[in-house]
């Protein structure tokens, strides 16, 4: 049996108390939230932590609202409440499509929505769904907040910008009208990791006949894509019209433009081929979203 090296464990009752305990224990400590990424790691001995700081007793980190013109996710939100939460559907549906698709019940009901961005996993699907609202990451630390745009939060696998005493604390989205969003992923089973994932969210011009794409964000996971989106493919859509030819094409320039390695799930070459039709599949079922019809 694997189990973990011994572990002091310090329980955090506000964010104040959670960023003090970090300096006071330093780089060798690690938060606890959900924990289903992190307990294996350390029962497998990949991460040996002095100190364990559970920040699951901070109720003002489990929150979504809107406020303003933005919707705002704590940190602290289990998968399950964002699967269920009406208001995040409403706004941006790839957010319920994303959940969908994560781990199992079980999982969800525990795990949360910061400590899935935080443990920057490549094929980690809140990665790209978030990549493509062109969410903002708010950091605390005891000098204050920072605001980090998410495409700019990982960098790199398993590595991110937060500082050993820092905070991720909230997930914010600025809400605009008129847009679509939608996420589609291959796995070998139901609930696994990605073999490979897109995520879509679409602005459409107003007007009759086959409209253009004003905006466009796209997300991918688990394909090599730098800061998990598909910016060429971004590029390419806007001002085009939103029809399939266009779809097809910016499928096809993200799977050019990702860096997918072969593995036990799959080839390269079978990875670009899912990277191409599941952009394209996003992009349709979005665009679908935006018009007000269900793909």
């Amino acid at each position: 049996m694997q189990v973990p090296s011994h572990v002091e464990y310090e329980r955090a009752t506000s964010v104040e108390h959670a960023l003090t305990l970090l300096a006071r224990f330093g780089p060798e400590s690690r938060v606890l939230a959900g924990g289903h990424s992190l307990i294996p790691m350390m029962k497998l001995r990949l991460a040996q932590p002095e100190t364990l700081i559970d920040i699951n007793g901070i109720s003002g980190l489990s929150r979504i609202a809107v406020k303003g013109d933005e919707l705002r996710i704590g940190a602290l939100v289990r998968h399950a409440q964002l699967l269920d939460s009406a208001v995040a559907g409403e706004h941006f549906p790839i957010l319920h499509d994303a959940e969908r698709v994560i781990a199992d019940p079980i999982v969800r009901n525990w795990g949360t929505i910061g400590g899935s961005l935080c443990q920057a996993d490549p094929s980690e699907d809140l990665s790209a769904a978030f990549g493509a609202i062109r969410a903002t990451a708010v950091i605390q630390g005891r000098d204050g907040a920072r605001s980090v745009p998410v495409r700019e939060f990982h960098l790199g696998p398993y590595e991110t910008v937060v500082a050993p005493d820092e905070l991720l604390t909230e997930l914010r989205m600025p809400l605009r009208p008129g847009g679509g969003s939608a996420y589609e992923k291959v796995a070998r089973r139901v609930g696994d990791w990605s073999v490979a994932a897109a995520g879509a969210v679409i602005w459409l011009e107003p007007g009759s006949g086959t409209p253009a794409v004003s905006e466009a964000g796209i997300g991918l996971a688990a394909v090599g894509a730098g800061h998990f989106v598909a910016g060429e493919a971004e590029d390419f859509l806007r001002g085009r019209p939103a029809d399939d030819e266009t779809f097809a094409r910016a499928g096809q320039i993200a799977a050019e433009h990702c860096a997918p390695t072969a593995d036990q799930r799959g080839p390269v070459d079978y990875k670009r081929h899912l990277t191409g039709e599941l952009t394209n599949r996003a992009l349709r079922r979005a665009a679908a979203r935006a018009r007000g019809r269900e793909a």
